[in-house]
């Protein structure tokens, strides 16, 4: 196996950084934050811990929702009836957030989506899935199903509001991959998490997510608030084109909710950034070609390689290419060749795959022939 130190360093010399990382603490009893682009988690506390959601647990019910309306067999302009049961058991009376949704409506499914995410609505919740389940219990169903898919391993569902069960549970990395498959699944849809208020029966609420109305770029996600679970919150930002997403739960009060939730995110913002490391495409290594009509063959990534590193260690990030040489012709581009192993002080270290550029034909006989004779005489290849 030959390896390759590429002094990755040289590529990152426009920027020097010279503080150290420092710790960081947060009054959330669990809590995650985790980079958009490159799937890091830049903060942990607690992540797989499966707890009451409260409302975050919503975001399940918007996922399966927005998903139907993906696929095509839910329009935004359907109507959804409204029963006596999700009236009831989802409204004003309760003393939970309601959409103050009437019995026997026909409302939209774009209203109801607003209802959800907006104001928090557990009658338009209990609509969504009796109308797209048949029940809430056959919705809870569908939802434990679709977390599995999701590969979603603390989560567990009893309904689709988020209302205190035994069985409703979810984690907080459950819940900041769920928002991560929301942003990216349905862009054309993630615009109604930002919308501060909605209008239903003449009566106006706004949305519930402090952040919204205190940080800049803040354009989502979903509140949460139950005795057990304390205060919750389900977030989004974006600044100077990265995003950021940071779950927490178990906050004293809507106040510490939000400066607790508004200090991490720009905690992150302010001590992290995404670097590209190489291009796709780029040229990472070169190998000598066994038996080919081309001597060598460059080796490259086929994806930009992005990482979120801390400040302060942009100056230890170190590349290895590993693959063993000479390479057997034939070749065909993008075919797997080795490795290209990147070590950054403070993380685990990860291999992104080394490819080939192109196809390398095998010579023929007399060719191979020549290759022999100079190997043995000449202990050349």
């Amino acid at each position: 196996m030959k390896s390759k130190n590429l002094g990755i360093s040289a590529l990152l010399c426009g920027v020097a950084f010279c503080w150290q990382a420092q710790a960081y603490e947060t009054a959330a009893r669990n809590a995650i934050l985790m980079d958009f682009d490159t799937g890091e988690y830049l903060f942990e506390k607690n992540i797989e811990e499966s707890v009451p959601p409260a409302s975050m647990s919503k975001l399940m019910t918007v996922y399966i929702l927005m998903s139907k309306i993906k696929d095509g067999s839910v329009k935004l302009d359907d109507t959804f009836s409204v029963s006596e049961n999700a009236w009831r058991k989802g409204g004003a009376a309760t003393g939970g957030s309601t959409m103050f949704l009437s019995i026997g409506d026909n409302v939209s499914v774009e209203n109801l989506i607003k209802g959800i995410v907006i104001q928090s609505g557990n009658d338009a919740c209990i609509a969504v899935a009796e109308n797209i389940s048949g029940s809430e219990e056959d919705f809870a169903i569908l939802m434990n199903k679709t977390a599995k898919n999701l590969g979603l391993k603390h989560s567990s569902f009893a309904n689709s509001t988020g209302l205190p069960h035994p069985d409703q549970k979810m984690s907080m990395e459950d819940l900041a991959i769920l928002s991560h498959h929301i942003i990216q699944e349905f862009p054309d849809l993630y615009h109604y998490f930002s919308e501060k208020e909605f209008t239903y029966n003449k009566i106006k609420q706004g949305n519930r997510n402090p952040l919204l109305y205190s940080m800049e770029g803040a354009d989502g996600l979903k509140t949460g608030h139950t005795e057990e679970a304390g205060f919750c919150l389900a977030a989004s930002a974006v600044k100077k084109g990265r995003r950021l997403i940071g779950v927490m739960s178990g906050m004293s009060s809507n106040k510490e909710r939000s400066e607790e939730a508004e200090r991490l995110m720009n905690w992150g913002f302010r001590e992290f950034d995404n670097y590209k490391i190489f291009n796709k495409g780029q040229v990472v290594a070169t190998s000598k070609v066994w038996y080919g009509k081309d001597k060598t063959v460059d080796l490259v990534v086929q994806d930009d390689v992005l990482k979120t590193v801390h400040l302060s260690q942009t100056d230890n990030i170190k590349t290895t290419a590993e693959f063993d040489e000479p390479i057997k012709a034939p070749i065909k581009a993008g075919q797997q060749i080795g490795e290209l192993k990147i070590t950054i002080d403070g993380q685990s270290p990860f291999t992104v795959p080394l490819v080939a550029s192109k196809d390398v034909g095998k010579v023929g006989l007399f060719g191979r022939f020549w290759a022999n004779v100079k190997y043995f005489v000449f202990g050349a290849k």
